[in-house]
């Protein structure tokens, strides 16, 4: 009941007060138990280590998969300009209000997911619940809904993207399909790349040949870190226990 009473309230004030790695922020009443956990820095810290050590004032930063935006919100108050991709309607329109609640003017959201073509495609969540932090383009269930989708060559052509110190993707398995139609830009341009690989999502009997395809796109890469910051190799996500496990691996030169 008190927890209930709690989200009463924090609806009723149109925000829940609560902080990102120390920055405080008005963040939407909706998702109070996610922010109240992300407050107390119990939410990916690596995350925001990622964030601190390659994000600076004078460069741009790039969100593939901004969910309701708590990377995008704190991206923001440490780099010049943010660029941020959430296909999933509901998680958008939260990330639209989240933005809008601390008044953030240096992030360009678009509500279409990346792909390796202009159209239209199915997603769902693993959960079923719309706009929960699952959504992917690997599920095609019932409760889901369409996404607009664009291709990489699409947005770099249109957009000044020179000024990228940092990109992270977590696309909920869609890596795979969309992180190749990057390769070009990422060889060239060499921002960090914080990705989150979903190994657990693919087919079992399958699983290895993807991820290694994906290492090998990335191979231009000279140093991989893991979760914890320690150096780890190729063979260390492609071991039968590595790929059972949801990993976030950082690439830079």
């Amino acid at each position: 009941m008190l927890t209930q009473a709690r989200k009463m309230f924090y609806r009723a004030r149109g925000h829940y007060a609560g902080n990102l790695n120390g920055e405080p922020f008005r963040l939407d009443p909706y998702h109070s138990k996610f922010w109240r956990k992300a407050s107390a820095g119990d939410w990916e810290p690596e995350t925001f280590a990622v964030l601190d050590q390659h994000l600076s004032p004078d460069r741009d930063y790039l969100d593939i998969g901004a969910w309701i935006g708590p990377t995008v919100l704190y991206g923001a108050r440490k780099a010049r300009h943010v660029w941020c991709f959430e296909p999933d309607p509901t998680a958008f329109r939260h990330l639209a209000w989240n933005l809008d609640l601390n008044d953030i003017r240096n992030v360009s959201a678009f509500g279409v997911a990346l792909s390796d073509r202009f159209g239209v495609a199915r997603m769902a969540s693993v959960r079923g619940e719309r706009g929960d932090s699952t959504s992917s383009l690997l599920h095609d269930g019932a409760h889901g809904t369409d996404a607009l989708t664009i291709a990489w060559d699409q947005f770099a052509t249109a957009t000044d993207l020179s000024g990228i110190s940092l990109v992270k993707m977590d696309i909920e398995g869609a890596e795979f399909a969309v992180l190749p139609t990057l390769a070009d830009w990422l060889r060239d341009q060499k921002p960090a790349l914080y990705l989150s690989l979903h190994a657990p999502l693919l087919d079992e009997s399958k699983r290895s040949e993807p991820v290694e395809a994906l290492l090998a796109t990335l191979s231009f890469y000279s140093n991989m870190h893991d979760e914890a910051g320690r150096p780890i190799s190729a063979q260390d996500l492609l071991g039968p226990s590595a790929l059972t496990q949801y990993r976030s691996v950082l690439f830079t030169e």
